[in-house]
């Protein structure tokens, strides 16, 4: 049996899955973890990685790479993507992941990572095509439209819950000035993707990572986060917007008295809601799945295919 190990640093996050090759070669998790670290705090500002953030990253490497010594990995794949594309010293951050993992992450380009993520996404995802998949990151968000046979176009924008809190919601909650800003840069980078995708022949829309997870949990009621019901959820256009008023009137401790709520993820999930809300509403769309198989599984699958 294939085992693989699949590392994603993310602009907000830094996550793991070591899985094996299903009879069917499907992914078998074997552990799937998650770490807030926010890499890409300040860059949108400075354009360079603080040093403290790159020491947050390190130490959760330093967790990972025992994970993946003690599960006996065959082949291991890190991939980097908004922030450390956009930092003048990623370099500092390559030899630092080099150093800790004894391989190099691979800094993808906006195109590539929405390639993964939409293999990803849409491995045994029994819905009408084509797809529009949808990766909303912390420095970025990522559009892709194809089918099971593969991509069509994608694109990938520079709207991200970090970025756009940093940029604009300043507040705790923001006013309504601080959302009025927000809501027009998201405006613009969502109409500009979905005319670059051709999303309007898209028949499902799917939403990927942990803006769009939370804010379904809330949809949904749960009392605490559970991915089983999460993963592929149906959550529509109108609960979404529910939902999005709610977090952007509360402060992060209010939405930290949420259950599903991440601790680290409290500060920007009005930010990532909103840009999933202006994202259902400029496709037209009524509803969104959610799905808890993104980059990370993408990944994975081409080790897989590597092994």
């Amino acid at each position: 049996m294939t085992r693989v190990a699949a590392i994603d640093c993310g602009t907000n996050s830094v996550r793991l899955l070591i899985a094996d090759a299903g009879p069917d070669g499907s992914l078998v998790d074997v552990t799937r973890q998650m770490r807030i670290v926010r890499l890409g705090e300040g860059v949108d500002r400075t354009g360079r990685l603080a040093e403290a953030a790159i020491e947050r990253t390190r130490v959760a490497l330093v967790d990972y790479a025992a994970e993946i010594a003690a599960a006996g990995v065959a082949r291991a794949r890190m991939v980097a993507t908004s922030a450390s594309r956009d930092a003048s010293n990623a370099e500092d951050f390559r030899a630092m992941v080099t150093a800790t993992l004894g391989f190099a992450p691979e800094v993808v380009s906006g195109d590539e990572e929405a390639r993964l993520t939409f293999a990803g996404a849409v491995q045994g995802l029994r819905a009408r095509a084509p797809f529009l998949v949808f990766d909303i990151g912390g420095g970025s968000t990522e559009f892709v439209v194809g089918s099971q046979d593969g991509v069509d176009a994608a694109i990938s924008v520079d709207i991200g819950c970090v970025r756009l809190t940093e940029r604009h919601l300043h507040d705790h909650p923001p006013t309504p000035a601080q959302v009025a800003a927000a809501e027009r840069d998201i405006t613009t980078e969502v109409d500009r993707a979905l005319a670059a995708v051709d999303a309007g022949r898209a028949r499902t829309l799917v939403g990927l990572a942990g803006s769009v997870t939370t804010v379904t949990a809330l949809a949904l009621g749960l009392t605490e986060y559970d991915a089983g019901r999460i993963h592929r959820a149906t959550v529509s256009t109108a609960d979404v917007a529910k939902v999005t008023a709610d977090l952007l009137a509360a402060t992060p401790e209010q939405r930290l008295a949420n259950a599903v709520m991440h601790p680290g993820r409290a500060d920007v999930i009005g930010a990532g809601a909103l840009i999933l809300r202006i994202i259902l509403e400029r496709s037209g769309a009524e509803a969104v799945v959610a799905s808890e198989a993104d980059i990370l599984d993408g990944v994975a699958m081409s080790c897989l295919r590597q092994s």
